[in-house]
């Protein structure tokens, strides 16, 4: 019963009260950004400045090699390694691309071509092969699909989408679709005819599930500013030469925004006057009703720490992280998938075991799909639960995971458990796994793993004491870590006693959990610390 009103907490009422903010700091290396939701930590951006090769940028490729027998082909689009650029990531619109791409980059200055006149080619087959579509070794407009990781070039795509606030627009087809998530039979029709009506010729167009219930200036002038874009793209294809860069993506600050703006979404702190004064604008112009929401951080304080950032990316990376109930999670990376094992903790809701594996998996699945937003895990994850007998508690955990993954914008599916307690995870990878090193420096052995023996630690102090003693030095008073104090005061005739008897002064020794193991300060009796 516990495990089953566990489950409805976890389960269902958890969405009705997100409360989502994010919190942007601008430092001299770039812009890192923190979504919170109920002030959990649960994405992690970081905007290097000047980067390349960012997921959405448009490029003017060469083709370099053909490969057949991947029905692929590696482009030159000026990273240190070619492009990798398969057939099923063509668009069925290449050869038109191709044909525009040769056309507009042989246009003269100040000759334009009319994007709404061209003839668009047939389109390919499904199954068909790269060198049949891709002849020699042509230039071709791509778009980045996913960032370089580790020693892979970018991969890239020629289904060329520009994504605005309601619509997204596919340039080379004529198709409108509305989003699946509108589930209104009247509101799909309504944005259907809108767009209809409002589309230039040659431009597809998705509409987005923001663009529910907007009417149709808002979606025009949407439509209108993607528009605009293309035909700079068109303006930055003349007469550039491959390899080169056509298009930057927004920065991830607009992009987030873009994807993310909601009405739940009610506050966004900046540390930055430039970014807030671009951010504040853009969300006048996409949601003005939303604009208060915006506000600048000026006091002294850092930004993460003020909201709680920097602490929360302390706890949640790393090889283990600790759930509040006791229980903890192991994450660990291999070259072919994420392994992530449910630990049990020290606390439990009852003395039934299968309630509180069932309490405990509860527990883990959510923080589970926090922490692949979070580190923007993605491949294949198995996750090793607590083992549970009951078919039911495996349906329950299953439609749980469903639950807590679908605040998570990346594609994914969560497969059932298996016989052996097992549950499988794909998540889209789209770039570099965010990963932090959360451990620091030991102060006392500087990272060596060894510190000084605690017989040459005692001789240093004695060293110390005897110098003072023969400067006129008297009462004097050493702090030490607590370990060491019970070292030096231990028994009758202690270290500390015949200090006294020797230096014929008086000695005394005081704990201070502040100081680190081997680290130790000798007062006077003014009790001013005696720098050496």
């Amino acid at each position: 019963m516990i495990a089953q009103c566990k489950f409805l907490i976890y389960g269902v009422y958890k969405d009705d009260f997100v409360n989502k903010e994010m919190i942007i700091n601008a430092t001299t290396n770039g812009v890192e950004i923190a979504l919170l939701e109920n002030k959990k930590l649960v994405e992690l951006h970081h905007e290097i400045a000047d980067a390349n090769f960012a997921v959405g940028d448009l490029y003017l490729g060469k083709v370099k090699k053909l490969i057949p027998g991947l029905n692929a082909a590696f482009i030159d689009v000026g990273f240190e390694k070619d492009a990798f650029l398969h057939y099923t990531d063509l668009s069925p619109y290449i050869r038109s691309i191709l044909k525009f791409t040769q056309l507009t980059m042989q246009a003269k200055e100040g000759e334009d071509l009319d994007f709404s006149a061209f003839e668009p080619e047939p389109e390919i087959v499904k199954t068909g092969k790269i060198n049949e579509v891709i002849k020699g070794k042509p230039e071709i407009l791509v778009q980045i699909l996913k960032e370089p990781i580790a020693a892979k070039g970018p991969r890239l795509s020629c289904e060329i989408s520009l994504p605005g606030r309601f619509v997204v627009i596919t340039p080379f087809n004529d198709i409108v679709a509305v989003s699946k998530k509108i589930h209104s039979a009247e509101e799909r029709k309504r944005l259907q005819k809108i767009i209809d009506a409002i589309k230039p010729k040659n431009f597809g167009v998705i509409v987005r599930t923001a663009a529910e219930g907007k009417n149709s200036a808002e979606l025009h002038e949407d439509l209108s500013m993607l528009i605009a874009t293309w035909k700079s793209i068109q303006s930055n294809l003349r007469g550039a030469v491959a390899p080169a860069k056509i298009l930057s993506e927004q920065d991830k600050t607009t992009s987030i925004l873009r994807d993310l703006l909601t009405e739940d979404f009610n506050r966004i702190v900046i540390n930055d006057r430039n970014i807030f004064n671009d951010t504040r604008s853009y969300i006048q112009k996409i949601a003005p009703e939303k604009a208060e929401i915006v506000s600048s951080h000026i006091n002294g304080t850092p930004i993460f720490d003020q909201y709680g950032v920097s602490k929360q990316v302390k706890a949640s990376f790393g090889k283990t992280v600790n759930l509040p109930s006791g229980a903890y999670l192991i994450i660990e990376h291999t070259e072919a998938l994420h392994v992530i094992d449910v630990n049990s903790g020290y606390k439990s809701v009852s003395n039934n075991q299968e309630e509180n594996a069932l309490a405990t998996n509860l527990e883990a699945a959510e923080e589970i799909a926090r922490q692949l937003r979070l580190r923007d895990i993605g491949g294949i994850i198995v996750v090793d639960f607590i083992d549970m007998k009951l078919p039911d508690n495996k349906r329950k955990l299953q439609d749980a995971m469903d639950g807590f993954m679908k605040a998570d914008r990346a594609k994914h599916a969560v497969l059932p458990i298996s016989k052996f307690g097992l549950m499988q995870i794909t998540r889209q990878r789209m770039r570099p796994e965010v990963n932090i090193n959360t451990s620091e420096v030991c102060p006392s052995c500087k990272g060596t793993g060894k510190v000084s023996p605690t017989l040459l630690l005692v001789d240093e102090i004695e060293n110390r004491l005897n110098y003072l003693v023969t400067h006129q030095h008297k009462n004097l008073t050493i702090r030490v870590h607590p370990i060491l104090y019970s070292h030096l005061t231990k028994g009758i005739f202690s270290i500390s006693w015949k200090w006294n008897r020797k230096y014929k002064t008086r000695i005394r020794v005081k704990s201070n959990p502040d100081n680190y193991f081997t680290e130790f300060h000798v007062f006077d009796s003014q009790d001013e610390e005696i720098k050496f």
